[in-house]
């Protein structure tokens, strides 16, 4: 078996914290900011971790080598 690459846009997004979960930036706050509400902005700072599901798929096929 070939060894596998790491998806490069996938190493510069996620980082994995020490429990195993994914930590990944807050979405949606690119442009637009006007038409959001200011709890939305408030509430949207700082990192989040993902979902179960959403973090297998990250694990197991953009970061085959991170620990998780």
């Amino acid at each position: 078996m070939p060894k596998l690459k790491t998806k490069s846009g996938a190493k510069k997004r996620f980082k994995v914290t020490a429990s195993g979960k994914i930590k990944v930036g807050q979405v949606g706050k690119r442009h637009g900011m006007i038409k959001r509400s200011t709890k939305f902005i408030r509430q949207a700072r700082g990192t989040t971790t993902l979902s179960p599901a959403d973090s297998k798929v990250v694990l197991k096929k953009f970061m085959p080598y991170a620990r998780g």
